[in-house]
């Protein structure tokens, strides 16, 4: 199983539910910008006025990340979720605007985001006297295996791995919720069905049936086409 299908079956499975739960508090939208990701400039009729006006004001807030932290953020996110044949990567989802904005509308995460952030950095300037960023992808990678298993990690690298399971957890939360993710799982929702009635051995089994008048007045699809 690569990365994608297990983080596919993760989000399928539940495991991050409480994530999706705590996170998503707007509706996936398109995946073309800040704006789409968060769903606050969209007309959703299902929402109350009050929360709309909050995702504005969020967004109208001046920018949470630098630009240096968002751009360690987008490369930390293609890390975890690659553009593969199936479907673009993270950066393509928007993920890192959206967990620009899920840190303003969540503050919980801002110290833990700052602080992993800086904590990147600062092991990368002792090992390649660089930051995260201006590493090369087998130097970042190296980091990167150091703290994206829990299990393997070496206890000075605690404070990383923290950082980085909260970095995937809000990855593939921004990832799932968006156009692209929602495509590339292949959920559909709910859709209109076609409906023929009770089928008659059902209806046998309880000693019931339609009446010719019920038969007459309800409308008969083909099942074939």
């Amino acid at each position: 199983m690569n990365r994608r299908d297990s983080l596919r079956a993760l989000v399928v499975g539940g495991l991050s539910a409480a994530v999706l739960v705590d996170a998503c508090k707007t509706p996936a939208g398109k995946d073309a910008g800040t704006d789409t990701q968060t769903g606050a400039d969209q007309d959703h009729p299902e929402r109350m006025a009050e929360e709309k006006a909050f995702d504005k004001k969020l967004l109208q807030e001046p920018k949470f990340f630098t630009d240096h932290e968002f751009a360690t953020i987008t490369i930390l996110g293609d890390i975890i979720i690659p553009k593969d044949e199936v479907s673009g990567s993270a950066s393509d989802a928007k993920v890192a605007d959206f967990i620009e904005f899920i840190v303003k509308d969540m503050p919980e995460h801002q110290v833990p985001m700052k602080g992993g952030l800086r904590w990147l950095d600062m092991q990368c300037l002792k090992r390649f006297e660089k930051t995260f960023k201006d590493c090369d992808a087998t130097q970042q990678i190296a980091i990167v295996d150091e703290i994206a298993y829990p299990n393997k990690a070496k206890p000075n690298m605690k404070q990383g791995v923290a950082f980085f399971t909260l970095m995937r957890n809000l990855t593939i939360t921004g990832f799932y919720t968006s156009e692209i993710g929602i495509k590339d799982i292949g959920y559909v929702g709910n859709r209109p069905n076609q409906w023929n009635g009770v089928p008659d051995d059902v209806l046998k089994q309880y000693n019931l049936a339609y009446t010719e008048k019920e038969l007459k007045e309800c409308i008969s699809f083909d099942t074939k086409s």
